[in-house]
């Protein structure tokens, strides 16, 4: 009786010398976390995928803004999908493999990154678009965004790759039993990862929205003081106090909620368990560094109207009708 149960506590009962033991949660607790999870992975890859149907679809909103939008939705889609990983180790084991163990913390920290280095682009496109707004046409291009998008991924992918290749060498080397996602980090490479990949991208969007937000409100102040009808100006006094306050919500949630997101994982990475990270352990490090990925297109996205409106024709199925790429959405 005692050998069967302990059977049933392992990850591969087969291997009862070498096999991990399963994490045992309250029914309760474990399903709970399954339903969080599944929704959070459902959620950030439907919502990332509507918004790059949208801007792919309809011509009216291929601009140069919006690429960067689409660059964003696709690496927040493909961590979206990685979340189903994250759903099978609720009972603490790793079925998947050694090889996908490594191929999952790479594919993952790549994509993540290509997110946080567009959200650099997109705080840039929005400094010069509303603090040099008469340069804003000659400096930011579609070709030039397509440039930086596609060294946003190269970067990217160049950072992390190496990662992938020492932990390609002696798969599953450093698992302490079978059934468990270990991969090792060096601490230089850790250091680097850190300051290109978390400090300075923070670092460019803190400056640059508080900039933009400086700039906003400075104008808003100077509309009202150059306003001299008494009716005129009370409306605009109150359109401005709207736009200074949902300019401060806007760019308040935006930062903040990336901190919350990403902080705790490269903290975690920092520390003493930063050389050796189990997915297993970190989960909830990782589950959050991914959720940052579901509130993207709710942050970005639907703020805008354009996206609630191609939403309704996706859903409808009316981008199927002939000639729908020339529907104004805007």
């Amino acid at each position: 009786m005692t050998t069967s149960l302990d059977e049933d506590e392992l990850c591969f009962p087969q291997l009862l010398n070498s096999s991990c033991r399963k994490v045992i949660l309250p029914y309760y607790e474990s399903l709970f976390t399954y339903i969080i999870l599944s929704f959070i992975c459902i959620v950030t890859v439907i919502l990332n995928m509507m918004v790059i149907i949208s801007i792919s679809h309809f011509k009216q909103l291929h601009t140069s803004t919006n690429l960067l939008l689409l660059s964003l939705a696709v690496s927040d889609c493909i961590v979206g999908l990685f979340i189903v990983f994250q759903i099978d180790l609720i009972d603490g084991c790793w079925f998947s493999g050694d090889i996908i163990c490594a191929v999952y913390f790479t594919l993952g920290n790549v994509s993540t990154c290509a997110s946080i280095e567009t959200m650099v682009l997109i705080s840039i496109d929005r400094y010069v678009a509303i603090c040099h707004p008469l340069h804003y046409s000659t400096k930011v291009t579609i070709k030039r965004i397509n440039v930086c998008v596609c060294l946003c991924w190269m970067f990217s992918v160049l950072v992390h790759c190496p990662f992938l290749m020492n932990n390609l060498e002696k798969p599953g080397g450093f698992n302490s039993c079978v059934g468990q996602c270990v991969i090792t980090l060096d601490y230089a490479s850790v250091l680097a990862d850190t300051i290109l990949a978390f400090i300075i991208p923070v670092t460019v969007i803190v400056v640059l929205y508080m900039r933009v937000f400086v700039v906003a409100v400075s104008q808003a102040r100077a509309m009202r003081s150059h306003v001299t009808s008494v009716t005129i100006k009370r409306s605009v006094k109150v359109t401005a106090k709207r736009s200074e306050l949902k300019a401060a919500i806007t760019l308040g949630v935006v930062v903040v909620v990336f901190l919350i997101c990403v902080c705790p994982y490269f903290c975690f990475v920092m520390s003493g368990h930063g050389s050796m990270l189990d997915a297993t352990s970190s989960v909830f490090v990782i589950t959050l560094f991914c959720f940052n990925s579901c509130l993207n297109p709710l942050i970005y996205a639907l703020f805008y109207p354009w996206f609630r409106k191609s939403i309704k024709l996706i859903v409808t199925l009316k981008i199927l009708q002939n000639d729908s790429c020339d529907t104004r959405i805007l």
